[in-house]
């Protein structure tokens, strides 16, 4: 099936097709402003330049920045309740009380507390208040708010009292878009009830977002399903898109890895993703990126949830360099490049400009450079490697030889070797792997549970038996479905033999779901 691969990065919108390995065609737009409209351009360049394969295209994957864009520049968001289910527990720190005051004033939809939760044993702390939760629900509906994030105490080791307050919940108001934290977070109540009350304000945000780009899609001729590219290097049906965005948070650096991976056929390395604005560091295992296992900031809200262990600088082709202080970045022309760096005519000196003036590269006019002195093109160049090289460095987690995969636009300003690294591979296609990464992905299904009482044997059974459904419910076909990630810590501060799992599986995309 060939498929069809999009993503946006902060200078370039990249669009690839594909057809098992080989890449058929690919180009690179200037994202715009809205996005979107730099998706749809992208789309229907990519079809004109290869429309002997179109009627063959049997998806197109979109990742996009559109969430994440949302809550770092505060807008679009919608107001969304939270409801805790903690009494007379957890009372003394409110929702959203470490959430900066700016995004606070915008997302908060009122704070609801009522009776229940579970012990770290698994025992209920007080029957859950059902009437206080019908009562909220009314309550959420005079005020307006139509998206409501449920949290209870533990719910990681047991869901059910979020299970039942979503009952009640639309049962009062069938319009409420809910968000359970057992479906997102982790142990530790006041990180996972961020991420549940980030992924509610997004809900207005991803229902647009996903028509936006099926409408893109028609208007490029295609009729076709789209998916959405996930944090974890996998796509998600719409379906899975509108309900939890969150999960494409950082969906571009893993894009990029996993690009990688399938572009070099290395399956375990670094990557090195330098684009126009910034460059992201990464490590591969196995073909999928390595996850962050701690606490990480989204819009300065703490969150702790499925997320790639990915660091950036401010290095890319975008760059601007201060020829009196020599000073590289951080601000950068981002997609003005073609317009605002010297080879294109610009009047801005940028980082292409050293790499076009140092010969790594052979775009745009030379002669635009020439002004620049060779000691200070030297200079530059080997400070952008220093830089480059202590992010890859703090990135390694031992001090074996590695390859690393250099990919994105801004690849030629990668050096050609690295204490530490084996080999430095410029994979093919590199400008593009980003988009490549999308095109190719698979669906994944995880779960994130705390089990008790169970042997070893029965509770990784047990995990695996829950991802797979998960895998399937977002679209993947399950005569291919394969576990890629098993995890299991005894917790011994818990009673009854608990224990947290963590299994991943990972499949291709139904044939009905293609459809």
């Amino acid at each position: 099936m060939i498929r069809i691969g999009i993503d946006v990065g902060g200078t370039n919108t990249d669009a690839v097709m594909i057809d098992g390995t080989d890449v058929l065609g690919a180009v690179k737009s200037p994202t715009t402003d809205d996005v979107t409209s730099g998706i749809g351009r992208a789309l229907r360049e990519l079809v004109a330049a290869n429309g002997e394969h179109a009627a063959e295209v049997g998806a197109v994957m979109i990742g996009t920045t559109h969430f994440v864009n949302a809550v770092v520049q505060r807008r679009h968001l919608n107001r969304a309740a939270a409801l805790r289910i903690c009494l007379p527990a957890c009372a003394s720190l409110r929702p959203m009380v470490d959430w900066p005051e700016d995004l606070a004033a915008l997302a908060d939809g009122g704070a609801y507390l009522v009776e229940g939760g579970h012990e770290y044993d698994g025992r209920p702390i007080v029957p859950l208040d059902e009437t206080a939760i019908a009562d909220a629900a009314r309550t959420m509906r005079a005020d307006g708010v139509d998206a409501v994030g449920v949290t209870s105490v533990f719910s990681p080791l047991t869901a059910e009292f979020e299970e039942r307050a979503a009952e009640i919940l639309l049962n009062e108001a069938p319009d409420l878009r809910i968000t359970l934290s057992s479906r997102l977070g982790r142990i530790g109540l006041l990180e996972r009830e961020n991420v549940t009350l980030l992924n509610a304000s997004l809900a207005d945000l991803a229902t647009a977002t996903v028509e936006a780009f099926e409408a893109a899609i028609r208007d490029s001729g295609l009729q076709v399903p789209l998916y959405i590219t996930q944090n974890d290097g996998t796509v998600a049906s719409v379906e899975v898109a509108r309900r939890e965005p969150v999960f494409s948070f950082a969906s571009g650096p893993t894009n990029s890895m996993r690009g990688a991976a399938f572009l070099s056929g290395i399956e375990d390395a670094m990557v090195l993703d330098i684009g126009g604005t910034t460059s992201d560091v990464g490590c591969l295992v196995a073909g999928f990126p390595r996850e962050a296992n701690n606490i990480v900031e989204v819009g300065g809200v703490r969150t702790l949830f499925r997320m790639p262990d990915v660091t950036s600088i401010a290095i890319g082709g975008g760059t601007i360099v201060d020829t009196e202080t020599q000073a590289i970045g951080p601000a950068s022309v981002g997609y003005n490049l073609k317009e605002a760096a010297l080879v294109f005519g610009g009047d801005t000196l940028t980082l292409t400009d050293i790499a076009v003036a140092a010969g790594l590269a052979e775009i745009g006019d030379r002669r635009a450079t020439h002004h620049l002195s060779e000691a200070f093109i030297t200079e530059t160049v080997a400070e952008v490697h220093r830089r480059l090289y202590e992010c890859v460095d703090r990135m390694k987690t031992d001090a074996s030889l590695q390859p690393l995969l250099a990919v994105g636009g801004g690849a030629i300003l990668a050096p050609d070797e690295m204490d530490g690294i084996s080999e430095v591979v410029r994979v093919p296609h590199h400008g593009v792997a980003n988009a490549v990464g999308a095109a190719m992905a698979q669906v994944s299904g995880e779960v994130d549970h705390v089990f008790r009482d169970l042997s070893r044997d029965d509770l990784l059974a047990e995990a695996e038996r829950m991802a797979r459904e998960r895998a399937v419910s977002a679209g993947a076909d399950p005569t291919t479905l394969k576990v890629v990630d098993v995890e299991d810590l005894p917790l011994a501060y818990l009673p009854g033999n608990a224990v947290r799992a963590r299994v991943r599986v990972v499949g291709e995309i139904g044939e009905l779901a293609a459809r």
